[in-house]
């Protein structure tokens, strides 16, 4: 495992990031941008960037937004990008250099709660599902908060309750159905789906400082991957059900059982060739105070 830097606060995401979830992440680099291309460009729309702009882009993963970012900023403005995982940022780092945006773009391994971010710097802080792992959001989004500029503005899209968004729910299912239900986890804890509730996150931007706070919830669709063998194959690895082996590791057959229940309840969105899964997302915009 890669070595932690002493300004990580949040050692399990570390420690998590840096195991087989960043590298399984960027082996599915394409398959990921591909699935979640309609949102992205929702976010786009949020946080409107505009040309000589400064920006940082939290949780950067393997660098989807953050090139976009770069791109709109243009040679007059800059773009932070920083993650936990060491793997998928270094995928970030060899797109950038392959598209030409490496010249306006640094990325950095960075924890949003605790790092030493240059004060006042920022026009926006933008996120495509990458403040939901905080170990203390309040503190981390203080943080944040720092480092833009008086007015600056925050813009991040998270998900909704896990009822309305099948490509958690009907994985996670299949493997309860065969396992059992995963130990429960504390309210809010981090992960996927802890700020579905939009009074939770509202809370916590304006214990952090942030003013002028809009949530958007908006339906939205996925673009899954075009056969459902192939969007099953990605469910058992990653996300809930794949969790839930890991920590039950089922023998073959269970496995295989659980795959066709994932099979079967994903297949009435493959009904045409070109499938689309219904989604359920938050975008969440806020200020900085003048």
């Amino acid at each position: 495992m890669a070595e932690q830097p002493d300004t990580i606060a949040n050692t399990a995401q570390f420690e998590y990031w840096n195991a087989t979830a960043g590298d399984k992440w960027t082996e599915n680099q394409k398959v990921s941008d591909r699935l979640l291309s309609t949102l992205a460009e929702r976010l786009f729309q949020h946080a409107a960037i505009q040309p000589g702009e400064m920006v940082m882009d939290i949780g950067c993963g393997t660098g989807a937004t953050a090139l976009f970012a770069a791109r709109a900023v243009g040679p007059d403005g800059g773009v932070l990008g920083i993650d936990l995982s060491h793997a998928m940022l270094g995928l970030a780092r060899t797109r950038a250099e392959a598209g030409g945006e490496a010249a306006n773009l640094v990325l950095e391994i960075a924890d949003a709660q605790s790092h030493a971010f240059a004060q006042g710097t920022f026009d926006l802080l933008q996120s495509r599902f990458g403040v939901m792992f905080f170990d203390d959001p309040t503190a981390a989004f203080a943080n944040l908060l720092g480092a833009l500029r008086p007015g600056g503005r925050l813009c991040f899209v998270c998900w909704g309750p896990l009822a309305k968004n099948p490509w958690f729910k009907i994985p996670r299912d299949a493997a309860v159905k065969f396992l059992g239900p995963p130990k429960a986890a504390p309210p809010h804890a981090p992960g996927p789906l802890a700020f579905s509730d939009t009074d939770y996150v509202d809370r916590i931007l304006s214990a952090a400082g942030f003013a002028e706070i809009q949530i958007n919830t908006e339906a939205s669709e996925l673009v899954p991957p075009s056969t459902v063998a192939d969007a099953a194959t990605g469910a058992l690895s990653r996300g809930p059900a794949a969790r839930m082996i890991g920590v039950h590791k089922p023998p073959p057959e269970t496995v295989a059982a659980i795959r066709a229940e994932i099979e079967r309840g994903l297949s009435p969105y493959y009904v045409t060739d070109n499938p689309r899964v219904p989604a359920y997302l938050h975008f969440v915009l806020a200020r900085r105070p003048e």
